[in-house]
């Protein structure tokens, strides 16, 4: 067979599959109105989190006292989460000041550990 054939053999199947999924679809619409609300983010909210993620790791690699931290950035539903090992609390103290200056940002937990000391 020649690429064009098999090209349109498998649109063809690609076609024959995606319709008897949006049938088996419909067909359960009405139990997923009933359904409790799924715990996942939207994929608007998904992108609004990865915005701020990106601010607040941008302003803590802008602050020259917190360079060399260690600091990650997780962001979930407008909540960041910092995590990793700093120099002091100051740092510390540091990084949550910047992280809830972003815009955005609902509130932010501190996870974060004075290196050598726990």
């Amino acid at each position: 067979m020649n690429k064009l054939n098999l090209t349109t053999i498998a649109a063809a199947i690609a076609i024959v599959f995606s319709t008897g999924a949006m049938a088996a679809d419909s067909a359960t619409d009405q139990s997923k109105a009933t359904a409790p609300a799924s715990k996942t983010e939207s994929p608007g909210a998904y992108a609004d989190d990865a915005v701020i993620t990106t601010k607040v790791k941008a302003a803590i690699l802008k602050a020259s006292s917190l360079k060399s931290a260690e600091i990650n950035v997780e962001t979930y539903q407008g909540i960041v989460q910092l995590t990793g090992f700093v120099s002091s609390k100051a740092a510390i103290k540091k990084a949550v000041k910047i992280a809830r200056s972003v815009k955005g940002v609902k509130s932010v937990k501190n996870d974060m550990v004075v290196k050598g000391k726990q």
